[in-house]
């Protein structure tokens, strides 16, 4: 095996490892990257989501709830929860894939009532109260989607629609009825907001950057070799090969073989001087023989 092969073997097996790992590192980081950028994502709606139901509460409630018309005819608009997935099922009009829900296990409104998914998150909840918020990943129709919950226990203020149908705003049980979304217990997780935000598009974006991350350390690799190759051709092979044919004609009787060029100091240099004095040796050896 030439010398040439033997160093590119050499360069293959530890360039390939250190690809191998580089690639590794780069890959983790680009697809946690793409799932941070998707979380801020969840979180600013879920933010958002906050903001409206908190707005609806100190700001649009209580007027509506002095208008004449709201004795008998029951204005959602009055219910938090309303604002938040109004406004975001107008949002979904342009990404429609994000989702905002408030999903409740015994809804007045049958629209609300919670998913299986969305019941295990809820019931999680309700057996950890420790736990604020819960993040996941699902696969759906549409695609890879992340998720942001956080719970929604029953305060005070859902006692008057929730408690019982015979304290209930009587408009309310017109409009739904009295069979749902009664019963509710002071403190009990019975809802939680979730936002789903898709993930095809941030981790199509990682996959793409990755694929030309390993498009450019290939070509690296490629132009590396090539260079290192022609190094070592010209500053070690080449001159070995020189000094190995001299050696050659040397040794087949050839006593009139000049002198092979010395260029630079270092030890290809040392070895061609070395020859050079051995040839010069054995032609002074071979004229003593010949007297």
């Amino acid at each position: 095996m030439k010398l040439l092969t033997k160093f590119n073997i050499v360069l293959i097996i530890f360039f390939g490892a250190g690809g191998f790992i580089i690639a590794q590192l780069a890959y983790d980081f680009l697809m946690q990257n793409a799932r941070d950028q998707v979380l801020q994502q969840a979180e600013l709606m879920m933010a958002s989501a906050r903001s409206m139901r908190d707005y609806t509460s100190e700001q649009i409630k209580p007027h509506l709830l002095q208008n004449p018309d709201h004795l008998t005819n029951f204005l959602p608009q009055t219910v938090p929860a309303y604002a938040a997935q109004t406004i975001f099922s107008q949002l979904r009009k342009t990404y429609t894939n994000y989702s905002y829900r408030e999903a409740t296990l015994n809804p007045t409104n049958l629209q609300d009532r919670a998913d299986d998914w969305e019941t295990d998150v809820i019931r999680y909840f309700s057996d950890h109260p420790n736990e604020k918020v819960v993040k996941g990943e699902r696969d759906t129709p549409l695609g890879r989607q992340l998720y942001l919950a956080k719970p929604i226990p029953v305060d005070a203020s859902c006692m008057g629609c929730h408690s019982a149908p015979d304290v209930a705003p009587v408009a309310m049980i017109r409009k739904y009825g009295s069979a749902n979304g009664f019963g509710w217990v002071l403190g009990q997780v019975i809802a939680a907001q979730i936002v789903s935000v898709p993930m095809d598009v941030p981790i199509g974006i990682a996959k793409k950057a990755f694929n030309r991350l390993l498009l450019f350390l290939f070509i690296t690799f490629l132009v590396t070799i090539a260079a290192l190759d022609t190094a070592v051709y010209v500053l070690v092979i080449r001159p070995l090969k020189t000094v190995a044919d001299a050696a050659d004609r040397v040794s087949k009787g050839d006593t009139e073989a000049p002198e092979v060029a010395v260029r630079g100091k270092d030890e290809i240099a040392n070895v061609t001087v070395s020859f050079n004095r051995m040839r010069v040796s054995l032609q002074k050896a071979l004229r003593m023989l010949e007297q």
